[in-house]
């Protein structure tokens, strides 16, 4: 079998100026590079760079393929935009971690298998670039998924429980799909944890109660808001809003009335089968 390796990198939010450029071209003549991305592939030898490193300093994601079975994800986010104690619940074994560097949090995600074929559609980082943007909105199904795979491959013991199911896991969307082929999670297994998932459209319950908040903001406040949506390049300003008005509205209990947290061990007696990733 020849060897074969994909790294993939992207600039979200704040584009590589010409100092990172002219950085990341000293560690490989070869890669594609642009204002946005780093690309390369290698059919021998290995990437100088160290990936966690260069997404602490320059990116918002990362992937990696490698054609003997190993497939690795990292998302960045800013720290203040993410419940960090919830996400520590997530993302606590050996194949999902979570990392503060500074004023943000590096998911990783990692998947292995004795052999891999290249998937040219499912291993691009285009297929799940988006599920970044969606744990910063405060969807976790992604994360819960990554804890799922850790209690799949035998990280955790039998009576570890799991941290809150996050609504609608019953109904994932393309990017959380690719993210399950991605990392190779059981999807009988995911349908057992999707038992205890409430279904929850988010829009149709808030879109009343936030007309009426945005309404009563002080006119003051508004014109701030709308200025740094406009001139001051503040991608999140949506989003820190968005916040800010789901701290008036009572929490609501993740799982399903009267259904309680489960044990890796009650997850694992209700699949018939489940094959290690490792």
């Amino acid at each position: 079998m020849s060897e074969y390796q994909y790294y993939e990198f992207q600039a979200i939010d704040k584009p590589l100026d010409k100092k990172a450029v002219q950085a990341l071209r000293k560690l490989s003549s070869r890669a594609q590079i642009t204002p946005t991305s780093f690309v390369n592939e290698y059919n021998w030898g290995d990437f100088k760079g160290k990936p966690l490193k260069l997404m602490e300093k320059y990116f918002d994601a990362f992937l990696y393929f490698a054609n003997w079975g190993t497939n690795w994800l990292m998302l960045k986010v800013p720290l203040r935009l993410i419940n960090f104690d919830l996400a520590k619940k997530y993302c606590c074994g050996e194949n999902a971690t979570v990392y503060k560097k500074g004023e943000s949090l590096i998911f990783e995600f990692c998947s292995e298998t004795e052999y891999s074929e290249w998937e040219e559609t499912e291993s691009r980082l285009s297929s799940l670039i988006s599920l970044r943007s969606d744990i910063i909105r405060g969807d976790y199904r992604c994360l819960y998924l990554g804890w799922l795979y850790c209690a799949q491959t035998g990280d955790f013991g039998e009576d570890e429980f799991e941290p809150p199911v996050p609504p609608n896991l019953g109904d994932l969307t393309a990017p959380l799909k690719s993210f399950v082929n991605f990392m190779r999670i059981d999807t009988d297994l995911i349908a057992v944890a999707a038992e205890n998932s409430a279904f929850e459209d988010r829009q149709a319950e808030h879109q009343k109660k936030l007309k009426s908040w945005i309404s009563n903001l002080p006119e003051k406040e508004k014109d701030e808001i709308l200025f740094r949506i406009v001139k001051a390049n503040n991608p999140y300003a949506g989003t820190e809003l968005m916040q800010r008005f789901q701290q008036t509205v009572p929490a609501k209990d993740h799982y399903k009335s009267g259904k309680k947290p489960r044990t890796v061990e009650d997850l694992m007696t209700k699949i018939p089968f489940i094959s290690s990733g490792k």
